[in-house]
């Protein structure tokens, strides 16, 4: 069985975060091992405190799991603070380079990275520093970077109103970071039925995954299932483009299954099969 390990945030309402990462790669039949890097207090209705978990704690989580197990793909989601996010590079780097010594295949070992850098209202929950650390040293280290649009406007440095800003900033992006980005359109309000996924390889060849906008309140820890998704389905041998289809697939029945479920009284949690 293929370990998948999530690097990320705990959700106490476990709809998103850890909880969220270990639901999804279980249910595509992987082994979930997990690092937090902030304890959270939310639900439904809303986050109303983080306790962010000292470097030298994430880091030696990162050291007990990457010691005994045979890690197949890393999933990351919330990084706190810079020093968290140094803490990780000190050991994914020596890690990942090992992995890439060994490979026989494409991907010695995907790192799927969803940045969670900026709230839906476009308000930032890191600083700059924090941010531009991340992007000199971390991004280098993964296979795809999933942004969501605000976070895409940011790490672009520029609104993004068309289809074809979309795809300059694509593009810009894997050019200045050599590693793929997935720019989900998820928030982009301009298309009321569909949610239009672009996938910017490194090889410069492009993906469109596009799929029907359901009506739901319950749509929390759309984007942890999305990413687990993904480096699950690498984990298991499959493309980037064949992982993404497969988790954008996944992620489409979790939100038709959840429509109709009634847990909380907030944003809702999504069920998977």
């Amino acid at each position: 069985m293929e370990i998948v390990l999530s690097i990320a945030g705990s959700d106490p309402s476990a709809g998103a975060g850890i909880q969220q990462d270990l639901k999804t790669v279980t249910a595509l039949g992987c082994y979930g091992a997990t690092v937090i890097t902030a304890i959270t207090v939310q639900n439904t209705l809303g986050v109303t405190q983080v306790m962010e978990v000292p470097p030298d704690i994430v880091e030696a989580q990162l050291r007990a799991v990457l010691d005994d197990f045979d890690v197949r793909a890393i999933k990351m989601g919330m990084i706190p603070n810079r020093q968290v996010a140094e803490a990780i590079v000190r050991m994914l780097q020596p890690f990942v380079a090992q992995k890439a010594s060994l490979a026989v295949g494409q991907w010695p070992l995907p790192v799927v990275y969803d940045p969670v850098m900026v709230s839906t209202s476009g308000h930032r929950l890191m600083s700059a520093d924090s941010i531009d650390y991340i992007c000199r040293h971390l991004f280098p280290l993964c296979t795809l970077i999933t942004p969501n649009l605000p976070e895409t406007e940011v790490l672009a440095g520029q609104r993004l109103s068309s289809p074809d800003d979309i795809g300059l900033a694509g593009r810009s992006l894997v050019e200045r970071y050599g590693c793929a980005f997935l720019l989900k359109g998820g928030h982009n309000s301009a298309d009321r039925l569909k949610a239009v996924d672009h996938l910017f390889c490194a090889d410069g060849t492009v993906h469109t995954f596009s799929a029907p906008r359901i009506a739901s309140r319950n749509l929390h820890g759309t984007g942890c299932t999305l990413s687990s998704a993904i480096a699950a389905r690498m984990a298991q041998g499959d493309s980037l483009p064949q992982a993404v289809a497969q988790a954008k697939a996944c992620l489409t029945s979790a939100i038709e299954r959840s429509t109709n479920h009634d847990i909380g009284h907030g944003n809702g949690p999504l069920i998977l099969g």
